[in-house]
């Protein structure tokens, strides 16, 4: 299908010669003698794009652009008059035309400034898909009262740039929530900068915060970006804030406070546009009373807290998240959606899910996997989830039986995989706790979950 392009001009030779030549480009072309047929023709044939004269009798070219802007704000206009200036070009510019044309036209010009306004277009429409994508993506499953209050807080929040501090538990979905306030926030195009301060040694932290030049410190063989810098324009997301020594918390501070910062080893002092998101699992002001996280720093992030509600308190949307992660495993592994029967669900509903909604995810993968049928039994569910089933074996020899037994060898080292996450979310992400519950060694367990 051709572009269609609608004329809007009161001389009719301007109209006759347009139409002729842009005919024989491949476009299907509408005209309109003046704004009010213009805005009857857009409203009967939905033209990809419009050419408005300035100057018309009646509504001139600015009215007109204003009406269409207002009932169609993706419909790319480029202004054409033979009497121009530099208040009409910037008038027209700030109702939002796409661009400016003066007559004597230049048919070069005219047909590579259509071009041009036809690919921003289809770059605006791919991008509201992505976005629209991306929503769909990170936001939180469920319509229990308390995901319904989490949804109310974030979009009252997501618009402000305010502070804002997401508390939780491991695996409730902070960073989602994060990913959504950012979607929804007056910034959706700029850059998600996610830095985990519990993951990135206490010495190097400050380094990824606010970047360093070449030569600042022993190994720092090139000038690098901190992340305030990556993030200009758009959002920062602190996960696990409360990991921070008290030493990057008073620089971080500063830096919030004077929304200025310097890369290490630098003189020259940058300026940030960053909203800050913040997220913890631990109590932040318990934290302050042992003297381990800053009033002042706590104060600056809590402007808007926001909590996300464990699962526990929210078993009523097991059975959705069930069905949603199922869905998901099915597109993307290109099979057929299984789904959990009726008295699997109930059973699911009484567990206390201590990894919260990261637990219950890596049940249904495991489950997907294993299960051969299409509906998962209640039986189908292992303990220590289903209290009829014996609780997963522990040791290497109970694994080696239970494969032999089972025989399942080509997928022992997917199991082990499986079993070191289930023992990891027992353990609501402590590894050091998984590590001693299966009795094996930290390093051990940090291998392999990093392959996860």
């Amino acid at each position: 299908m051709y572009p269609a392009v609608l004329i809007v001009d009161d001389e009719s030779t301007i109209i006759d010669s347009l139409e002729g030549i842009l005919s024989d480009d491949g476009f299907e072309v509408i005209h309109a003698f003046n704004g009010y047929e213009a805005l009857k023709k857009i409203d009967s044939h939905s033209p990809d794009i419009v050419l408005l004269d300035i100057w018309m009798p009646g509504m001139d070219g600015i009215d007109t652009l204003k009406e269409i802007k207002q009932h169609h704000p993706s419909l790319p206009v480029v202004m054409i008059t033979g009497h121009g200036s530099i208040e009409s070009a910037v008038e027209a510019t700030k109702s939002g035309a796409f661009d400016f044309l003066e007559k004597p036209l230049s048919i070069d010009k005219v047909i590579l400034t259509i071009n041009n306004a036809l690919n921003f277009r289809k770059l605006e429409e791919e991008n509201r898909y992505l976005r629209k994508k991306a929503i769909e993506k990170n936001s939180i499953t469920g319509t229990s009262p308390a995901v319904r209050k989490l949804y109310g807080e974030i979009m009252t929040a997501a618009p402000t740039e305010s502070s804002i501090l997401i508390t939780g538990e491991n695996g409730t979905g902070k960073e989602m929530v994060a990913r959504t306030i950012h979607q929804f926030s007056r910034r959706p195009e700029g850059p998600f900068i996610i830095i985990n301060c519990a993951a990135i040694p206490e010495d190097h932290l400050e380094s990824e915060l606010f970047g360093h030049e070449k030569g600042a410190f022993e190994g720092a063989t090139a000038k690098n970006r901190g992340k305030f810098e990556l993030a200009g324009g758009g959002t920062l997301f602190l996960d696990e804030i409360g990991d921070m020594s008290i030493s990057t918390q008073a620089k971080m501070l500063r830096a919030l406070e004077s929304k200025t910062f310097q890369r290490i080893g630098a003189s020259r002092t940058l300026h940030m546009d960053v909203r800050v998101i913040t997220s913890s699992n631990k109590d932040l002001e318990a934290e302050i009373k042992e003297g381990r996280f800053r009033e002042d720093l706590f104060f600056r992030l809590n402007v808007i807290p926001i909590h996300v509600p464990p699962l526990r308190e929210r078993r009523d949307d097991i059975p959705i998240l069930v069905d949603f992660f199922l869905s998901q495993l099915a597109e993307k592994s290109s099979v057929p959606k299984k789904t959990l029967s009726e008295e699997g669900l109930e059973l699911l509903k009484q567990w206390h899910w201590k990894g919260n909604v990261r637990e219950l995810k890596n049940l249904m993968e495991r489950l997907s996997i294993m299960v051969e049928n299409d509906v998962i039994g209640k039986n189908d569910i292992p303990g220590p989830y289903n209290p009829e089933i014996e609780t997963l074996p522990e040791t290497d020899e109970e694994h080696a039986r239970f494969f032999t037994m089972e025989k399942l060898d080509q997928a022992k080292a997917a199991f082990e995989m499986e079993f070191i996450r289930f023992r990891v979310d027992q353990m609501a992400g402590d590894l050091q706790a998984a590590a001693k519950q299966m009795g094996t060694s930290l390093n051990f367990i940090k291998k392999r979950i990093s392959k996860i």
